[in-house]
């Protein structure tokens, strides 16, 4: 008779030990398309680009009462390749900041601006949004979008009137068509980021 005991193997798995973090690569701003293709492929990327621009409407004051008269039928800038109405800004292309920004609503400008993807493009419509407008001195407006996000085009108006808008727009589309986004999204040399800017003055005691 056997009597060995019944051993069981222990078939618990090693721990694996700490693995060193991995350097991820950083990602790229721009799709490999857009920074390698041909320049004829560049012009039908930014044919494409051109005319099919969803735009994220940031309306705070009247202005957006005009940007709505824009989109409606007597308008209709969907003719020109606009989309109105984006459902958010991860699927927007274009930005139309219309009315007056405050300085507290300045901060959600922003963040929403930074949600979007590359490229996006900024409409500043009416003179709220363009300098802060009749309410440039009061204490809680932002003198301008500009002052927190790039902008694109610039629509004056108080307010602006929807054939101004389409202006703007077509002024937009003629700006995107000849762009190079290699060139619009490529890092500054330090040379341009010095040039133009005042000598400082020489350290006391230093050599010549």
């Amino acid at each position: 008779m056997d009597v060995t005991p019944d051993v069981t193997p222990d078939v618990t798995p090693a721990v694996p030990p700490a693995m060193a973090p991995v350097d991820l690569p950083q990602p790229q701003r721009l799709g490999v398309l857009s920074r390698l293709a041909p320049e004829p492929m560049k012009v039908v990327l930014n044919w494409g680009r051109r005319y099919s621009l969803w735009v994220f409407n940031f309306g705070l004051a009247c202005c957006a009462i005009e940007f709505i008269a824009a989109s409606m039928a007597r308008h209709d800038f969907i003719r020109l390749g606009v989309i109105p109405f984006a459902p958010g800004p991860r699927q927007a292309d274009l930005m139309i900041v219309s009315g007056t920004v405050t300085d507290k609503m300045a901060p959600a400008v922003k963040r929403l601006y930074e949600q979007m993807p590359e490229p996006k493009y900024v409409i500043s419509f009416g003179a709220c949004s363009n300098c802060g407008g009749p309410y440039w001195d009061s204490y809680s407006v932002t003198k301008g979008v500009d002052q927190i996000i790039p902008v694109d085009v610039y629509v004056p108006g108080c307010p602006p009137r929807p054939e101004a808008l389409l202006q703007g727009i077509l002024k937009l589309q003629e700006k995107i068509a000849r762009e190079s986004l290699s060139e619009r999204y490529s890092t500054p040399s330090t040379a341009q980021l010095t040039s133009g800017l005042v000598t400082p003055p020489p350290v006391p005691g230093a050599a010549k």
